[in-house]
């Protein structure tokens, strides 16, 4: 898979670094380079293409409903990515057989990149000979883990939301990984427990208690665009509202939000309890300048849509092969693509 990557344009050192890594701002032109790969082996690609339904007979795959027409096949991958709401509620409506799945939930921290540094290398200046430092951070608390989630040396904060009337956000670092910030998920183990507010949603239950909190996000940032609700890490632990808020790299904004109210209790308590035990941990890292922005709330996909293990066929519908992230599968870009690899190669 790495060879691939390097095949289509990433540098080669991915190939034999301990942490790879490519940098968002270089994955456009790698995916452009695969793309053009895919046509020059006979592959089609349909842009602004919606699929609409999935047809099927004596449960076999026979074609597909787009927006723009239908395709008839008897093999479908179905590789959506974790936030294909539309996808998920057209196999409900179909009833097709999904499920419910335990994810994560939390919030963006962000810190000067120089204050991670400095706590990591134990130095007050970072020699150039060593790079914008990471860091990794887990604990139980109340039964449930606490951890640091896909954390971005030199990166960004940015908007990830979906549809209007939400606010998500995620990270990533360019390659250089060269900005003054450094930051990192800080999320929740979340499952059936927190969710059963919305069981009459039968199998989509995870997925509108994610979209609630989507929405309570949006509505606590003032309801303006895709200013996002924040939180000086110090202010949420005390349980007091951040008068003013710290410089942060989210480019549309953030607004002084209390996070309890954003959060699930269960999920905010928990962070404002580990928070503390990871300033042990790393001396310094509970700081003025930390800001948190919510919500981080798309860590893996909400559902599963269930396979077979040694075909990776749909266990009811011959012909559907469920893959990467959308179908609970994979949880970033390495375990993703190995998936879509096994899937092809079963349906070959």
């Amino acid at each position: 898979m790495l060879e691939w990557l390097v095949y289509h344009g990433a540098p080669a050192h991915i190939l034999f670094e301990a942490h790879p890594h490519i940098g968002t701002n270089k994955l456009p032109a790698i995916v452009e380079n695969i793309r053009k790969t895919i046509i020059e082996k006979g592959g089609e690609i349909h842009f602004n293409t919606q699929l609409k339904s999935l047809q099927i007979a004596d449960n076999k795959i026979v074609g597909i409903e787009t927006n723009r027409g239908e395709f008839k096949t008897h093999q479908v991958i179905l590789a959506t990515g974790h936030s294909a709401n539309d996808v998920f509620e057209m196999l409900f409506r179909q009833g097709i057989k999904i499920e419910n799945k335990p994810f994560a939930l939390g919030v963006r921290i962000e810190h000067p990149q120089t204050l991670i540094d400095s706590i990591q290398y134990k130095c007050e200046i970072r020699p150039k000979s060593l790079p914008p430092s990471a860091y990794s951070l887990v604990e139980q608390i109340k039964g449930r883990g606490v951890f640091s989630f896909c954390m971005c040396p030199g990166g960004i904060i940015a908007p990830a939301s979906t549809s209007p009337g939400e606010i998500v956000v995620n990270g990533w670092s360019p390659s250089k990984r060269n900005g003054q910030f450094a930051n990192s998920g800080m999320v929740v183990s979340v499952n059936e427990e927190d969710w059963k507010e919305f069981s009459e949603k039968g199998p989509l239950a995870a997925l509108y208690f994610q979209n609630n909190i989507e929405r309570k996000a949006f509505e606590a940032a003032g309801s303006k665009g895709l200013v996002a609700p924040a939180q000086r890490a110090v202010d949420f632990v005390r349980g007091i509202i951040s008068k003013e808020l710290p410089e942060c790299s989210y480019i549309p904004g953030v607004s002084s939000s209390d996070l309890f109210e954003v959060l699930p209790r269960a999920v905010a308590d928990r962070i404002a309890k580990a928070l503390p035990i990871f300033n042990n941990k790393m001396r310094g890292y509970l700081h003025p300048e930390s800001i948190l922005v919510a919500p981080e709330s798309r860590t893996s996909s909400p559902v599963r849509v269930p396979r077979d293990k040694e075909s990776l066929e749909h266990p009811d519908i011959k012909g559907l092969y469920p893959c990467g992230e959308g179908a609970g599968y994979a949880g970033g870009i390495v375990s993703a693509a190995i998936d879509g690899i096994l899937c092809a190669e079963k349906l070959v």
